[in-house]
Order: structure tokens, then C-alpha cells, then sequence
């Protein structure tokens, strides 16, 4: 009861934004689209990668989220989320299947994903290449780089010919110097504490 007097008690002065119209930013465009990468072995690449979208779209512009090594069968809040909210945010997955751990020990599964991870990154650029979207955001494909799934110079041909209004954040762990050098932004998660190093098992609604 005390919270809501707190805020009852406060009047719109003291929050200017919320007089802004909620359409003032439709059609909101990026005048110079850089590129971000997110990694290191720390918890956050992807929370950081979503919370960047909501802002894009909530600020009018189109955003692709493609996430690899990550099967649309899995069910995670952030597609639910993102389902639910009616924004201008599109969650695209790898169409292959892959299990973290047994995947890397079955040459049919590394295969089946190396074709897929080419196949998504030439769509991928293309529609970089035509602004199709004003954010894209290729979730895990550092890893895949570093799992040796990808090619560096698939992502790279992607960064030089992209729109150069298309923003690009790259996620995943295990960034290498080539990668790094391309890019504009690069922020590192490192793993301070976490929770599984005690049993703590990953979280719904949480941790995915």
C-alpha cells in the first residue's frame, strides 16, 4: 500500500516522458548503422542482444532477430515475449536440430548445422544488403564461428555489404581477433559467479 501512495503521489511533472505520444517515433530510421558484438563466457549476450531490439522497435524500427544453435522447438521467454507484444520484432531460428553437448560428437549433426549456418548467413546478407530490416541480430553465430560452423568470411562478407544504415549485433562467445577488428562496439561478458558453479540449474522465465 505504501508503494502505490509513492507513485499516487507523484504528478506527471515529474515524469516528462509520459507525455510523449506513443507513435511519436513510427517510422524511426538508423542514419548510420554500426556493428556490435557481444561475447565472452559470462550470462547476458542474448538479454543484452533482446533488450537492444525492444528499444529499436520501440523507437520504430524493423528488427530481425535470427537466432543459431538454437531450435524453434525450444520454447524461450524471449520468443514468447516478443510474440506477445504486438512490436515490430521478428524471431527467426537455424532449421536444424542441435544439442549443446551430444551434437559435438555427431559428425551428422555438425554437418547438417555448417550447411544450415551457410545457407542462413547468404539470406541473411542479402537482406542486409536491401535494408529489408534497420537492426539485425544474429544470435549465437560468434559461437558458431568459433565451433568452427560458420565461416569468418561469411559473417564478414555480410558486415561489408550490409546497408550502411543496417545496425548489426553479433552474439556468442569466443569472438576472435578478426571478428573483433570488424566491428564497432565489442563488450565482453566474464563470468564473475554463476549460479550452476553451486547446482542452481538454469531457470524458467530466467535464465531462458
Amino acid at each position: 500500500m505504501a508503494g502505490r501512495e509513492l507513485w499516487a503521489g507523484r504528478g506527471a511533472a515529474s515524469f516528462p516522458f509520459r507525455r510523449r505520444r506513443v507513435g511519436a517515433y513510427d517510422g524511426a530510421m538508423i542514419e548510420k548503422g554500426l556493428v556490435q558484438v557481444y561475447t565472452g563466457d559470462g550470462k547476458g549476450k542474448t538479454t543484452a542482444a533482446f533488450g537492444l531490439a525492444l528499444r529499436a522497435a520501440g523507437c520504430g524500427n524493423r528488427v530481425l532477430i535470427f537466432q543459431f544453435l538454437k531450435p524453434p522447438a525450444l520454447e524461450l521467454g524471449e520468443r514468447l515475449a516478443i510474440k506477445r507484444s504486438g512490436l515490430p520484432i521478428r524471431v527467426e531460428s537455424l532449421e536444424a536440430q542441435w544439442h549443446l553437448f551430444r551434437s559435438l560428437r555427431s559428425e551428422q549433426d555438425i554437418a547438417a548445422a555448417g550447411a544450415a549456418v551457410g545457407d542462413a548467413l547468404a539470406k541473411l546478407t542479402e537482406l542486409a544488403a536491401q535494408k529489408a530490416y534497420d537492426v539485425l541480430i544474429l544470435d549465437e553465430i560468434v559461437f558458431c564461428l568459433s565451433l568452427g560452423l560458420g565461416q569468418f568470411e561469411d559473417v564478414q562478407r555480410l558486415i561489408e555489404q550490409r546497408d550502411p544504415r543496417v545496425e548489426l549485433v553479433l552474439t556468442g562467445r569466443g569472438a576472435t581477433p578478426e571478428l573483433i577488428e570488424l566491428a564497432d562496439l565489442v563488450t565482453e561478458m566474464k563470468k564473475i559467479k554463476h549460479p550452476y558453479d553451486k547446482g542452481i540449474e538454469a531457470r524458467r522465465g530466467i535464465e531462458y
